[in-house]
């Protein structure tokens, strides 16, 4: 039984979006492990030579690799047809459809978790569009910084044009890409806190009030058994 004010079709509208965007994220984390989070000792020999052609130049670093994974498949990503982009922008909809639905109209406990929900899941969506497809376009077009300018053209007067924002190299881009990455995980991982704990609040107080009338209920049964053994003691 779903717990007294809760919406429990809105509530799915949220937690599945959510669950969507970290399983994308799930996949995404085997590229993103060895170029962030750990630094490999040696490149496995069988995934060496499949990428032998993938390599810019040959150099020792054991992540050099990994890079030119993540690389590839980041513009495999970028280069998908348009209906995968449609589907993932439709899903990212359909979160803030269940989110409009829980704060109409809202209660104390919704403007609490579900406005704090919100606030989160807004901030995934500015990573979204400020790191990730910022990214993705840059490894697509092998714009990285640092990279020599051409004849005629100047940093200054790219930056006003608004065609140049990227001063990083191309590994630190792609760290960039996998950390922001990571905060989307965590900041999508709030969103499920937050909605459980929403739910447990509200269903401890359903049974919280659900004890206080039966003991309200107890209560009144005692005074009318008392008032009835009052009346046959004057009888």
């Amino acid at each position: 039984m779903p717990a007294k004010g809760t919406s429990p079709f809105a509530t799915f509208l949220i937690i599945g979006p959510v669950c969507f965007f970290l399983g994308i994220l799930f996949a995404l984390f085997p590229y993103d492990y060895h170029v962030l989070w750990t630094t490999p000792s040696s490149t496995p020999p069988a995934l060496a030579a499949t990428l032998t052609n993938a390599l810019p130049t040959t150099t020792s670093d054991p992540r050099a690799t990994y890079f030119a994974l993540q690389e590839n498949h980041l513009r495999f990503l970028h280069a998908s047809p348009p209906l995968i982009s449609r589907i993932l922008h439709i899903v990212i909809g359909t979160g803030i459809l269940g989110f409009m639905l829980k704060l109409y109209k809202p209660s104390e406990a919704n403007m609490l978790f579900d406005g704090a929900s919100l606030a989160l899941y807004m901030c995934g969506i500015t990573v979204y569009i400020a790191n990730i497809v910022k990214g993705l376009r840059t490894v697509t077009a092998g714009a990285y910084g640092g990279q020599a300018v051409p004849e005629g053209e100047s940093i200054h007067g790219k930056v006003l044009d608004g065609t140049e924002g990227e001063f990083i190299g191309r590994e630190d881009s792609l760290r960039v890409l996998a950390a922001s990455n990571t905060i989307l995980a965590l900041v999508l991982v709030g969103v499920l806190v937050l909605q459980a704990g929403q739910w447990y609040a509200q269903r401890k107080e359903t049974e919280e009030m659900e004890e206080m009338d039966k003991a309200d209920e107890k209560r009144a049964a005692a005074r009318a058994m008392g008032k009835e053994g009052g009346g046959k003691k004057k009888q």
